[in-house]
């Protein structure tokens, strides 16, 4: 992987695991919540291969989705993203550990799940598969009982719909001020229509899908539209990394 801009302090050759870091590190100090959303996406915009991003993945790709996680205090998704992708609890090794030490991160980041209903198998390995207990993210009309049972730390946040400012303050005030939210495409449109993106880490995958697969975000409409800068373009064997950072209207 090469950085094509902005030119890389090394040099025109590959990008150490420490020059990744100074790209995609988040900002320091924080206080408020800081959002970085990961999509990858075809080049004629399909966000999936039979209803699962891995078919547009690659090692390029993936090693930018594990640093993301490495950096972040919890990894944010959408009921539905993690009911499709059968998601997990977030894993390490030895290096990894190693670096969010290092960073002054807590061993594993947990998974926060935004769900309206609640709906999630307790028996399921985003549960059962797990470091860290998840947490559910979710409304007051929720049935949260199984979940609870099955170890989640709730998060009530709205009423009828998930308050995502609400839900990130409530993260916040746990310490969990570096986000990484993996999507999918209703969370992230729901996050654009509410100014809380902050920035998008976006995979170009040279395939071409066609169908009727999503976009990388559906549903409500941001008014008006959110100016984001370019902030660093990586490049793989034809597969593009694009960051964009929030900038001015």
């Amino acid at each position: 992987m090469r950085s094509v801009w902005p030119p890389s302090p090394g040099g025109t050759g590959p990008l150490s695991d420490e020059d990744l870091e100074r790209v995609y590190g988040y900002p320091e100090d924080l206080t408020d919540p800081f959002v970085q959303v990961n999509f990858v996406a075809s080049a004629d915009g399909a966000v999936a291969v039979d209803e699962l991003s891995k078919g547009l993945s690659h090692p390029a790709d993936r090693r930018v989705f594990l640093l993301a996680r490495d950096l972040a205090d919890v990894i944010l998704v959408g009921g539905g993203t993690a009911r499709a992708e059968n998601y997990r609890g977030a894993r390490t090794n030895a290096v990894r550990s190693a670096r969010r030490a290092r960073l002054g991160l807590a061993p594993v980041p947990p998974i926060a799940v935004v769900t309206r209903t609640g709906s999630l198998d307790p028996a399921g390995p985003l549960f059962t598969d797990t470091r860290v207990p998840p947490l559910v993210v979710t409304t007051s009309r929720a049935d949260t009982a199984a979940v609870r049972e099955a170890g989640a730390d709730v998060l009530v946040a709205g009423d009828e719909d998930v308050d995502l400012p609400r839900a990130l303050a409530m993260l916040a005030e746990r310490g969990l001020r570096r986000v990484d939210c993996e999507g999918g495409p209703g969370l992230f449109a729901a996050m654009i229509a509410a100014d809380l993106v902050d920035q998008l880490c976006l995979t170009v995958a040279p395939l071409l899908v066609g169908g009727d697969a999503s976009r990388i975000a559906a549903g409500p409409v941001a008014r008006p539209p959110r100016r984001m800068e370019l902030a660093s373009i990586l490049v793989d064997d034809g597969f593009t990394l694009l960051r964009y950072r929030r900038g001015r209207r």
